[in-house]
């Protein structure tokens, strides 16, 4: 067994090899000037090999991942597992208008293609309860952060208020509240557009209490800062945010912060200044479950 580690995930991926007790090696990766990819993968590789990248700003990556399993096949691997702790192209579930792509079937049809099992982390699923009903293979395997969530706060806090944006942050939270024994909330959020909320919070005693906003991930922000100003207003001592998937898409973590949230913490998933929760232990048992 063999990982093999992208240049823009090798600290995770060295974390998870250590974990594994497996050797690792790098990609070559090089793009040329036009954008397409050169990708050189190293010789006399093992007959099952770990590609470990998560599909952040996925559509280079994708490309990428296409080039290296075909490569890894035509050497001779035999076995391909993706650890993809964040999973792309999961929310358009169905066609809102005619002639939309459903780009969950069609990009999980790709990966269960190429990979003989796919990991991921709390993928952002809306319709189905199963990711091989996304991904169609049987090693389709879906885990949570909630357990290093609810450590890493207990490291933190003697006590806390957790707050659900919505109704889907209910199962993060709930799990959290149970790992920690803290108490929680959830608030109703309408998305009028990419960069438009609104929200309400539930009756709650919020006043004098740290709180910590769960999201499973922040893309523009707006959805966090829209929570944490309705917190202050509600008296609430401090404002935190714990986020399973970091993406902070443009000013997002400045708008984030703006609204006066005191600290972001969220999981190594993807890689950003915020990233102190790794999940290399809970990758690591599930690959050795697998195998």
């Amino acid at each position: 067994m063999l990982i093999l580690a992208f240049p823009d995930y090798l600290p995770q991926a060295k974390r998870l090899a250590l974990a594994l007790g497996a050797p690792l090696q790098k990609v070559d990766l090089h793009q040329f000037p036009d954008g397409e990819s050169l990708l050189r993968l190293p010789v006399d590789l093992p007959k099952h090999i770990i590609i470990c990248r998560s599909l952040n700003q996925p559509n280079d990556k994708l490309i990428e991942l296409l080039l290296c399993a075909k490569t890894a096949r035509q050497q001779g691997v035999q076995r391909i597992t993706l650890v993809a702790p964040y999973l792309c192209y999961m929310r358009q579930d169905i066609a809102n208008q005619p002639g939309e792509a459903v780009s969950q079937r069609i990009i999980g049809q790709m990966l269960a293609e190429l990979f003989d099992d796919v990991i991921t982390v709390d993928p952002h699923l809306h319709r189905i309860s199963r990711l091989n009903q996304a991904i169609p293979i049987d090693n389709a395997i879906s885990l949570s952060a909630t357990d290093e969530i609810g450590l890493f706060l207990l490291q933190h806090f003697k006590h806390a208020v957790l707050l659900g944006p919505d109704s889907e942050s209910v199962q993060w939270v709930v799990a959290i509240a149970k790992k920690t024994g803290f108490e929680y909330s959830i608030a109703e959020k309408v998305r009028q557009g990419d960069t438009q909320v609104s929200m309400c919070l539930a009756e709650f005693d919020f006043h004098n209490k740290p709180v910590v906003i769960i999201d499973d991930m922040a893309s523009t922000g707006r959805t966090l800062a829209k929570a944490t100003g309705l917190l202050l207003a509600a008296g609430a001592q401090r404002v935190y945010a714990v986020i399973t998937h970091p993406l902070f898409c443009q000013d997002a973590e400045a708008h984030i912060m703006q609204a006066g949230v005191q600290q972001i913490w969220s999981t190594d998933s993807i890689s950003h200044t915020s990233a102190c929760i790794h999940l290399d232990k809970l990758l690591a048992q599930a690959i050795k479950e697998i195998l």
